[in-house]
């Protein structure tokens, strides 16, 4: 029997949100705008051309805090490939450096010299592992499983989701550490209500990357060793 999942295309997408609002970032990744005014998630993702099961899959995936999820097929990998996309743009272009712009304000206001460069230093080497792990799953993973729906990938012995799958690392990590250095060591600044919501923004980013590497790990990579499976069994 099918699980009954908490949302539905005939659930209005403004509900969605008043429910959860984190789930504002599903939206935004999936590429889906505001004002969609009553209608119902089905006709907000007619609307924009979006593939409805995908997002309901990511959607639910989040809203029921799931460790697993069995796929029935209905996923679109394209379409989960693009949401991924847009959040690694969303987390290089945008969310890091505006949690760097942040801390280097609040960092400013310290009698601690070496400290506040020592802990921009830590950030900004984090953001290049970020940037480095993302950028390869665009230039490689992605084009790989692009080459898949247009039929020409399982031809490269090379690499396959799998080896992919076993060396597939947590990108919130070393965000842990740096929160925890703030928390426990750094002396008082002038700004303690700047220095909070830095804090409070790391929290965030640190859950965000976590539930991203989730959805990488139980929805994506799934669906793309079926699609190999599946080119093999035809092959």
């Amino acid at each position: 029997m099918k699980n009954q999942h908490r949302y539905s295309a005939n659930d209005k997408m403004s509900a969605l949100i008043g429910d959860n609002y984190s789930l504002l970032t599903v939206m935004s990744r999936f590429g889906l705008p505001l004002g969609f005014g009553d209608a119902t998630i089905g006709e907000v993702c007619a609307r924009n051309g979006i593939d409805c099961p995908t997002f309901l899959t990511v959607v639910n995936f989040i809203a029921e805090e799931r460790d697993s999820i069995e796929l029935d097929g209905g996923i679109s990998v394209k379409a989960l490939m693009d949401y991924l996309r847009r959040a690694h743009d969303y987390f290089l272009g945008f969310k890091l450096p505006a949690i760097r712009e942040k801390l280097v304000r609040a960092l400013a206001g310290s009698h601690d010299a070496a400290l506040s460069a020592a802990v921009i230093k830590f950030y900004d080497e984090y953001v290049r592992e970020v940037y480095e792990h993302m950028d390869y799953e665009d230039k490689h993973v992605f084009t790989y499983v692009a080459s898949l729906l247009t039929g020409d990938g399982m031809d490269d012995k090379k690499f396959r989701i799998g080896v992919f799958a076993k060396h597939h690392d947590r990108a919130e990590l070393k965000l842990t550490e740096l929160k925890n250095i703030i928390i426990k060591y750094y002396p008082q600044c002038h700004d303690a209500e700047l220095m909070n919501d830095v804090l409070y923004d790391i929290y965030n980013c640190e859950a965000d990357l976590a539930l991203h590497t989730k959805i990488e790990d139980y929805l994506f990579i799934p669906a793309i060793a079926g699609l190999e499976k599946k080119i093999k069994d035809e092959g």
